[in-house]
């Protein structure tokens, strides 16, 4: 176990890996200053933190002097006060880095623009009912570092692209790549740079570590070649003699000569884009040797996640889906095409630099209502709005009212904003509450 006594330790960020990062560091003797640009008054940090507070901005001369620094997810590494640390010599590094040190356990890293927090669950999911122990989170919630000091046979870990910036060690024995579509634009000069940062993932797996990828996704299969040695693909488009794929009414596993056969209908989980997930949440246990029965069994008794086109309610026909994970174009795209037209879509928030025309073949044909919301509603309305009746709402409530008077029987209302939420609420969880908030207050009867 590492021992940081008397080293002087800065952490970048102050939400949950921040927080967990900080009582890590300075039960192991550190002088830990806590940084964050939010200002006090607007942060819940815990009265018995043990870090000094550098709150409402970074201060300099702290990260010049520190011996380490350890970013939290989210963190940009080019913001000035990073750079002038690195420029005078000080470490930076990553929370993963930090925890893998300490964790001599097979990683199963997921990453993808969409499907990371699904998959990262239903692999833990399948792990268990095998009876492993198995730690389960990363950027899905709880932080790596929390895994430290206990006994796992696995960690699956869900890596954002912000995460894989930061990370020299990682190491997975599974690296899956679900797929790639417009994200963080906000945040990445282009498409060409975001891609880089997630397919870090692959830089130090080698002929003994597996790559699972999508390949239906051409931005995958041309990202991942020439980074990975042995792959196993899965596919929901065509029949592969190798790997995971569809047929009909049927998912099948193929490997070196056995094939498994297993009944989509079967599945809690509906829709094409958790069909998906379930094939690349397969292939790490498999391989390892879980029995395939007990795989399946497992997958089929996983209800999904919060958030993740969870049907709220169904009111005078007419189902409401809860869809606020949906954070990105290629997220409403996949989601759009699983529910039954006509489709009374809210959407809106923070677009975080994408562009929605991607999105018009589908709001033409399935959306006839669309309810915009949040700080870019214009710009989704002048790409957008010339498809369908385009409604504004100013706050959730609103929303799901005017969707209520729009959306004939038969009908879904369909929260997926394909934007961040933080204009105008605390996270996609947040909206997503407010939203059921909203559909459980409707009346029976509309007045």
């Amino acid at each position: 176990m590492s021992d940081f006594s008397g080293q002087q330790i800065v952490v970048v960020g102050a939400g949950a890996t921040g927080i967990a990062l900080v009582r890590y560091l300075a039960a192991r003797g550190a002088e830990v200053t806590l940084s964050d640009r939010t200002p006090s008054q607007q942060l819940a940090l815990p009265a018995d933190l043990p870090a000094r507070l550098d709150l409402g901005g970074h201060t300099q001369a702290l990260f010049t002097a520190a011996d380490r620094i350890v970013v939290s997810p989210g963190v940009p590494l080019d913001i000035p006060v990073l750079q002038n640390a690195c420029a005078a010599g000080v470490p930076v590094g990553g929370e993963l880095d930090l925890a893998l040190a300490e964790l001599d356990v097979p990683v199963i890293a997921v990453t993808g623009t969409n499907g990371k927090s699904t998959t990262t669950s239903l692999i833990g999911a399948i792990l268990a009912a095998w009876g492993k122990r198995v730690f389960v989170g990363g950027n899905l919630g709880t932080p790596l570092i929390e895994a430290v000091g206990q006994p796992w046979d696995y960690l699956v870990v869900e890596v954002s692209s912000f995460q894989l910036e930061a990370t020299e060690t990682l190491k997975p024995r599974y690296g899956l790549l679900l797929n790639l579509t417009p994200d963080h634009l906000d945040r990445y000069p282009d498409m060409a740079a975001y891609v880089a940062a997630k397919i870090r993932l692959f830089n130090r797996m080698d002929a003994g570590d597996t790559a699972v990828l999508n390949a239906d996704d051409p931005r995958v299969l041309h990202a991942a070649g020439g980074k990975v040695s042995r792959s196993v693909l899965f596919s929901s488009r065509r029949l592969l003699a190798e790997g995971l794929s569809i047929a009909a009414d049927e998912l099948l596993w193929r490997h070196r000569g056995s094939e498994h056969r297993f009944a989509l209908a079967q599945l809690r989980l509906k829709g094409q884009h958790n069909r998906e997930n379930v094939m690349a949440a397969l292939a790490p246990p498999l391989l390892e040797g879980c029995p395939p029965a007990v795989a399946w069994d497992a997958a089929c008794g996983f209800a999904g996640l919060p958030h993740r086109m969870q049907s709220v309610r169904t009111l005078a026909g007419v189902e409401y889906i809860d869809d606020s994970k949906g954070t990105n174009v290629g997220s409403v795209l996949m989601s759009l095409a699983g529910v039954p037209r006509p489709v009374t879509l809210i959407a809106g928030g923070l677009a975080k630099g994408q562009s929605f025309a991607e999105l018009r073949p589908l709001v033409e044909e399935r959306v006839s209502d669309l309810i915009l919301i949040g700080r870019d509603a214009d710009l989704i309305a002048g790409e957008l709005g010339d498809l369908t009746r385009v409604h504004r709402a100013e706050s959730m409530a609103a929303a799901v009212a005017v969707a209520r008077q729009v959306t004939p029987a038969g009908g879904t209302v369909l929260l997926s904003p394909g934007c961040a939420s933080f204009d105008m609420f605390r996270s996609y969880g947040h909206r997503g509450e407010l939203f059921a908030e909203a559909v459980h207050a409707l009346p029976e009867v509309e007045a």
